[in-house]
Order: C-alpha cells, then structure tokens, then sequence
C-alpha cells in the first residue's frame, strides 16, 4: 500500500547561508539582480507545422505569483517551457529585460507534473543539482540539509528517491529547486495527482519559496488551487492568451467568454462547435 502522505510544516525563516556559498548560487536574489521582467514578444510554436502557441504577448513582473489555467490542449505548458528555454519559439521572442547579458537559464528552475528521480538518495538528488551548479562538495552539505528540512524530508535524507510515494518524489522537486536559490521558479500542474494532504504540504512549500523570494509561474487546472495562490491569473485557449488579470478581478468576473464559460465548468469544445463562443482560431 502506498505511504499515506502527510503535510509537514515549512518555515519562513530567512536564508543562512556558510561563507563563500551564496557567490556560487548565481540565482540567489542577494547576490545578484533580477533577470526580471521577462517579457513575450509574439511568442509562436509549431510542431509538424501546427500552430500550437499563437502570437502570444504579455510580460511577468517580480514579486507576484502567476497561475496559468485553461482547458486540456491550450497551450499552458508548452509555455512553460518556452519561457524557460527548453524549447526554441518558431517566431517571436523571449526577452529577460534584467539579464544583462547574463544566462537566464543560471536563474531559474522548473519543476514538472511527473518528476525525474535520479536513482540515488534524496540527498543525493539535491547534492546532484548542486553540483551541476557548481557548489563545492564541501559546501553542499548545508543546502542539502536546510532544502530537505524546509520540504518536509529530513527524516527521508538516506531513503532511494524512486521509492518515495509520488507526494514524496515532488515535495524531493522542489527541495532540488529551493537548494538553487532560484530567481523564478515555473511549475507544471505539480498537484495533479496528489491527494487533499499532499497538495496542501505543496502549496505550502510554493508559497514558502514566494516568501523567500522566488518568482512563481504555475499552470494549475485545479480552480480552487488557482484561487488560493494566485496573485494573477493567466487563461489560455487553443494556443492563445485569451485574459491576463489580477486573481481578484479575473475570479470576480472575467471579460473573455471563454474564460467565463471555463470558470462555470462549461465544455468548452462544445461550445465551439455549436458557435455559442467567438473564438479566433
């Protein structure tokens, strides 16, 4: 039987780091300016000559937590990965204004919906990130055990990550991204398949590392999820940014149909069919 997954709690309290560590974590906020605002020009993707992220254009600015929503096949993460530089746009552009010619990518993490487990420890797996990072294995102790403390999994430091639940295994994700200090963290649905417990020991930790300091953008299709996080909320459809709002705003009512339809649980595919929506295709 599964381990029952239960939240633990997770401390704000300010970042300690040794002497000489916070040089080498290029993301830490302390050390280094924002690569914010990140701005899209135009952003467009193809794949097999669809179109499947249409000439969207809009900018993230620091300290707010962005949920991007929409219906299965908008898009959402596929945008996740554009701004993160996984994937190359066909036209447009990704522009972080406060790099400086610096690389984005050294200032950034993302966390995905089925995570990656090295098979090692869960120690292991957050001293691996950090050493790709390129902190001493001297100086690596110290994160390794403050990441996994602040995610609830100190008491699972020697345990095989492929063996954790699945709770475990994204709680040992994110303990992977806190111990890089990043600057912006994007995530994908990292709930998805979590029970009532599990997610709320997530969204925890999520709003921890906002507190520190991270720059959070998340795509959720978990509308209650999206109301207890969101600082602005993004809505995607077929490719497009159909709305970009302030939570209170966008949940108060927001002025794209489809938005509204999305937000009253309608299917939105049929509504299109039957021509009951305007929708640019």
């Amino acid at each position: 039987m599964p381990r029952k997954q239960n939240p633990q709690p997770t401390e704000q309290a300010p970042f300690v780091l040794e002497p000489g560590i916070e040089s080498r974590l290029l993301g830490n906020s302390k050390t280094s300016p924002s690569i914010l605002p990140l701005e899209l020009r135009g952003l467009s993707w193809k794949a097999d000559g669809l179109p499947l992220i249409k000439d969207i254009s809009c900018t993230f600015e620091a300290e707010r937590r962005t949920i991007i929503i929409g219906p299965n096949g908008a898009g959402k993460s596929l945008l996740l990965r554009l701004c993160h530089g996984l994937i190359e746009p066909y036209a447009g552009k990704v522009v972080w204004h406060g790099a400086n010619g610096r690389n984005p990518s050294r200032y950034q993490a993302m966390v995905f919906q089925r995570p990656v487990m090295l098979r090692r420890s869960a120690e292991a797996n957050v001293a691996y990130a950090l050493k790709m990072r390129g902190v001493q294995r001297h100086e690596r102790r110290h994160l390794v055990e403050e990441a996994l403390a602040r995610t609830g999994l100190a008491h699972l430091a020697g345990q095989s990550a492929r063996v954790l639940s699945f709770g475990e295994q994204q709680k040992l994700a994110l303990a992977r991204a806190w111990a890089l200090r990043p600057q912006v963290l994007f995530l994908d649905e990292p709930t998805a398949s979590l029970d009532p417990a599990a997610t709320h020991a997530i969204e925890e930790i999520i709003n921890a590392m906002h507190s520190a300091g991270t720059r959070i953008v998340m795509v959720t299709h978990d509308l209650g999820q999206a109301r207890r996080l969101a600082d602005e909320v993004m809505f995607m459809y077929r490719g497009r940014l159909r709305e970009k709002a302030p939570a209170e705003t966008f949940f108060a009512g927001p002025k794209n149909d489809l938005a509204q339809a999305f937000l009253r649980g309608e299917l939105l595919w049929w509504r299109r069919r039957s021509g009951e929506c305007r929708v640019d295709l």
